[in-house]
């Protein structure tokens, strides 16, 4: 496994939280926020924590919290500030909706033979998952160019990168899912595919 000393964990919680209405990563799923699970799972991992937000409020978390140096642009823009801000060469980034996540699943990501990939990801129900991967740090070049050039689509970077995808079995499809929506949100406090 790649060791500890040489991963930052970036949490994106910049997102618009449109559909949700609020900012999901302080929202709360078993009394804690969506955002502490995602630290909780990433911790045992990594040596350092950076959230890339302008939101204030996860100041009080006591982590270092960065903002976009592009504002408006997308997740390009979020990965492009947490690589910009981190100092290690491997960087698990992971939005801040997807309070399932555990340690377990994410050392995945993290064995030496994916060590060669500039992105690995994991893919679920068809769909690859760049907001749950591993990023090299060398990453952040290819970002400002297709911020350069007005691009916002994360695929756009995925595909110009050399990328492993990892696809989960069905069972584990649950742990990485976006909370986008109260629905979404009520739906796994009750259980439902859980």
């Amino acid at each position: 496994m790649i060791a500890k000393t040489k991963i930052t964990g970036i949490i994106l919680a910049g997102g618009k939280s449109s559909r949700m209405g609020t900012d999901k990563g302080l929202l709360f799923f078993n009394e804690k926020m969506f955002i502490q699970h995602i630290i909780d799972s990433i911790t045992p991992l990594v040596s350092e924590i950076l959230i890339v937000s302008e939101n204030t409020e996860y100041d009080q978390l006591g982590y270092k919290r960065v903002e976009d140096s592009i504002k408006n642009s997308g997740p390009i823009g979020g990965i492009h500030a947490g690589l910009s801000s981190s100092e290690r060469e491997y960087n698990l980034i992971l939005s801040c909706d997807v309070p399932l996540i555990t340690s377990k699943l994410l050392k995945r990501l993290l064995t030496k033979e994916n060590s060669v990939f500039d992105i690995v990801q994991f893919e679920a129900n068809g769909n690859t998952i760049p907001l749950i991967a591993l990023f090299k740090r060398q990453c952040l070049k290819k970002c400002q160019e297709l911020l350069d050039q007005g691009e916002k689509r994360l695929r756009k970077l995925v595909l110009e990168l050399r990328t492993k995808t990892i696809s989960l079995p069905k069972e584990e499809h649950i742990l990485v899912s976006n909370i986008n929506t109260m629905k979404d949100l009520n739906e796994i406090k009750n259980g439902v595919n859980y």
